[in-house]
Parts: structure tokens; sequence; C-alpha cells
């Protein structure tokens, strides 16, 4: 599976964003664009988000009502055309957050803080499965498999020809915890090594000496366009799947919040050297499993 830069996903949310700029500058309410169009206002709002899928019809009339026609009307209906296609990821909608997974396919950089788990884009196979299995014990063996072909898809973001920038910052706690046992997280750890000797790739490890810092509250990630009319997007992982933030107030936070962390973690040479480290001598060994916890 190769990811495409240009998603449906990010077509859709760049259709909406015009689409507004459009009405408000004819000076239209979205309830007189609802009543035109003989539809609900809230179907106007998710378009106008990026929630909802135009269809270039809805798209052609919305524009008429703003006065805009000809060459630019059209090029905003091919957008829409272009936003209906199926990304690489659709088979596969029932298993992620589509939506996620069609921002990352379109994003020129990514700045992630992982409190638990390795990200999805630099897992081995082995470790993905173990750690699906563990985390949905409800899940029947071709559900993991799934998941894990849809993870190891995702990767070619990383080396494709116009490769996303990522920065991850990695609480130790990533590095600790022995998912899927000895050999399986000694095999993920080599591959962090490995990736991180790529240009577009950053690693960094946020030591528990730090004691507590700026990300206590959970991890998140942040996902840059390369089109400056795409705004960056807020990612926060919860346990029903996740929070989309784009305000500017909270893209703002994040960022700052980003920056304390990376700037409290240790630096990427360091981290590598510490991963390969804990490669060779895990921590997971330092306390064996009957001993107290005192």
């Amino acid at each position: 599976m190769v990811s495409e830069r240009r998603s449906p996903t990010i077509r859709r949310r760049r259709l909406g964003a015009e689409l507004r700029r459009q009405r408000e500058a004819a000076g239209i309410t979205i309830e007189v664009v609802a009543e035109q169009l003989e539809c609900s206002a809230s179907k106007i709002s998710r378009i106008e988000t990026g929630h909802t899928t135009a269809t270039p019809r809805d798209v052609r009339d919305m524009l008429r009502i703003y006065g805009v026609v000809g060459a630019e009307s059209d090029e905003l209906v091919q957008i829409a055309r272009e936003a209906r296609q199926k990304g690489w990821w659709h088979p596969y909608s029932t298993v992620l957050v589509g939506a996620y997974v069609g921002l990352e396919a379109a994003a020129s950089s990514i700045r992630a803080y992982e409190q638990q788990v390795v990200p999805g884009l630099l897992e081995t196979e082995e470790y993905a499965g173990a750690m699906i299995r563990a985390a949905r014990p409800d899940f029947t063996a071709e559900q993991v498999e799934q998941r894990v072909r849809v993870r190891l898809g995702r990767q070619s973001l990383l080396t494709q020809d116009d490769p996303v920038d990522l920065w991850v910052v990695l609480d130790e706690a990533v590095l600790s915890r022995p998912v899927g046992g000895d050999a399986v997280m000694r095999g993920q750890l080599a591959r962090l090594v490995e990736v991180a000797q790529l240009p577009n790739v950053t690693l960094q490890v946020l030591p528990f000496e730090v004691g507590a810092h700026a990300g206590m509250d959970g991890t998140f990630t942040i996902l840059s366009f390369p089109e400056p009319s795409d705004p960056d997007v807020v990612y926060a992982e919860n346990a029903t799947g996740g929070l989309f933030l784009e305000k500017s107030d909270e893209l703002q936070k994040y960022s700052f919040i980003f920056d304390h962390i990376r700037a409290a973690a240790i630096r990427p040479e360091e981290s590598i050297a510490h991963i390969a480290k804990l490669a060779e001598e895990p921590l997971w060994k330092w306390r064996p499993r009957s001993s107290p916890w005192t």
C-alpha cells in the first residue's frame, strides 16, 4: 500500500474552508444557504468543516448562491470530485480512524509525543501484533492481522519519494515495557535505532529522571501540511479513538507543550545510543518478575 501525499481527506478539508470563505465574503448565513438548498444547516456546517463530503452539484449550487462562477467555480467543483475518491485505507475504515490516516497521508511533518507504546509509523510487525492483541483481547486473529497490515502500510510515508518529516519524543516507559516479550521488544528497539538513521526522522527519549513534565496530560500528535492554507491539526488520543483539535489557541498550546517536552528530552544522538544500549541491556531485565515492588 502506498500513501499519497494529496489525500481525499485534505482535499475535503481545503474545499470546506474555501466554501466557508466564499460564503462569508458574500455576507450570507449558513441558514440562508441551507434554506435555498433545501437541506439542514448542520449539513452546510459539516461541509465547511470538512467533516462531510460535498457532492459536485452541492458545491456548484453553493457557489452560485455566493455569486462565484466560471473558472473559479469549475476548479472547486473538480476538487469536490477528487475529495470523493477513496484513499488506500478505505477498505480498512472499520479498523482505524480514517480521518486521521487521511490527514497523516497528506502531512509534510508530524510531531508526536507518546507515553505508552511505540507509534504505529515505527512499529515492527511483531510488536504491532502483540500490542493489538493485548489491548483488544476480544479481537479475532483476522482482525489483529488486518490492523497490523494497515499499520505497516502507513509506514511507506517515511521512505516514499517525498517522505514526511517525523519528530517523535518517547517517554522512557515506552522502552521499559516488554510488549510481546523479550525477543519482540528487543527487535522493536533495534527497529527504532534503524529508522532513526533516516534523515527525515528525529527520535528523542524523555527519561524518568525528568520527573513531572509538560506532557503529563497524555499522548498527542501535531500534523502540519505543505500548503499554508491548510492549518495544523492536533490529534489527541483517548480510549474511544481520539479528538481532533484545530482552533488557533489549541494549536499554540500543543506546539508549546511539544517544544517543552523535546527540550526536556535527551538529545537525538544520545537517545539513539540509549535505545541501542537498552536493546542489549533492557530495563525489564533489571527487576525479576517475582521481586516485590518495594
